[in-house]
Formats: structure tokens, C-alpha cells, sequence
């Protein structure tokens, strides 16, 4: 997922990845986990391999020359840490999927020549505020407007389209064994009896049932 601004509305192009902790063998019939439970890839190899990566990719695409050489030479950092799994992991994504570089709620004053909005420091989180010309604010806004046909969010390995069936075959491997079943009561036991719970219908389709499963609570405090 392509991610190209900070909380200020700076440039900042990065993406997020979502990688399994592991991978279907050869023959599509094992699940193989990482060789080193603390983490999936050492970070300091990964740098140079992205590196190189990156310098291939200029090459092939005739690009090379326009980049400063000692770029090749400086030590390249590839920040990787975990962000957790299962829900909170596609919760945080989501909030970047479609989302636009400003809503509207951090606005505070627009007038004939300045904006003022509010943002929050990535390094404190510190509530701050900017205020900004007209055309400044626009540039930092439009530059963030993908050209068209550039994709926001690709598809690899197991998520591609083409791969339905190892993703398939990766949830059969990866579903959690199922659990003893209880012993047989005795004769002499008397099976309890269990009362149908009403389940309210859904109140958008009015068709089927609404099954409640959570509650997602804000993830922090709204700013004043």
C-alpha cells in the first residue's frame, strides 16, 4: 500500500507491506515457519538487498545516471518492525487504504490567504498546528494526487489473484486443530436443556440477523 505524506502533509513516500511469518513449501502440502522465531528477515541484509533492488530497477528503466553516486555507497536503512497480527493489523491498514492526505475535521481557520490545521507529531504526540498560505497548502495537498494509473495498492504472493488456490491451501494448513470432544455424558445424566436466544435482525437489510462481535473503540483521544 503506497503511503505518501506525514500528519504535516509533507512528502514522505513509504509503503506498508503485509508479509506472512512464513510460507508454503514446494509442494503446497507443509506450512513453513521462519527459521528464527524472534524475527522473519535480518534486517541489516535486507538493506543491502534493497539497495541493490533499487539500483537495478534505475538501471533497467535508464534512470541510473540521474542519481548521485555516492547514493550506492551510503549505508541504506530498512526500518522493519512488527505491527502485530490478524485484526489490529488490517484496523491500522485500513485507516490509509482510501483515506485522503487531510479530512476535514483538522481545518481550524481558512481565510482570503492562510490555513491553520492541526496535526500530531510523529515523535512526541504532541498536538500541533500549522498555518500555511493558500498556495503552499495546496502544493503540499496535490502533490500527494497519484498520476493516473499508478496503483495505490498491489497484490503479491498468496494475496495476487492468480494464487486462490495457495491462499486456500494456506488456510487449510494455518486453521487452528480442533479441540477434544467432551467425553459422552452417562445415562443417568440429564442433557441440560438450552433456550433459543432471539437474535435482533439487521438494521440495514432487515433480512438477517445482527450477530455482535465487537466494538471498536477510538484508538486515542480526539484533539481539542
Amino acid at each position: 500500500m503506497l503511503h505518501t505524506w506525514t500528519r504535516a502533509l509533507l512528502y514522505h513516500p513509504h509503503v506498508h507491506l503485509i508479509v506472512t511469518a512464513g510460507g508454503l513449501s514446494a509442494d503446497r502440502t507443509q506450512w513453513i515457519t521462519p527459521k528464527h522465531s524472534a524475527f522473519l528477515v535480518p534486517v541489516q541484509a535486507l538493506s543491502v538487498i534493497v539497495r541493490a533492488k533499487m539500483c537495478a530497477a534505475l538501471k533497467g528503466a535508464g534512470l541510473l545516471g540521474e542519481v548521485l553516486p555516492t547514493v550506492w555507497t551510503t549505508p541504506w536503512v530498512v526500518h522493519a518492525q512488527p505491527a502485530g497480527d490478524g485484526a489490529p493489523v488490517l484496523d491500522y491498514l485500513a485507516r490509509y487504504l482510501f483515506r485522503v492526505a487531510i479530512s476535514n475535521s483538522r481545518l481550524e481557520q481558512i481565510d482570503d490567504t492562510h490555513v491553520t490545521f492541526r496535526y500530531r507529531d510523529n515523535h512526541t504526540q504532541a498536538i500541533r498546528r500549522a498555518t500555511l498560505t493558500g498556495m503552499e497548502c495546496l502544493h503540499r495537498f496535490v502533490q500527494h494526487v497519484l498520476p493516473r494509473r499508478c496503483a495505490k495498492v498491489r497484490y503479491y504472493g498468496l494475496w495476487s489473484p492468480t494464487r486462490r488456490a495457495d491462499l486456500e491451501a494456506a488456510r487449510r494448513l494455518l486453521q487452528p486443530s480442533l479441540a477434544p470432544s467432551p467425553p459422552m455424558a452417562s445415562p443417568a445424566t440429564p442433557t441440560p436443556t438450552l433456550t433459543p436466544v432471539a437474535l435482533p435482525p439487521c438494521p440495514l437489510c432487515h433480512a438477517g440477523t445482527l450477530i455482535l462481535l465487537a466494538v471498536l473503540r477510538p484508538q486515542r483521544k480526539v484533539p481539542p
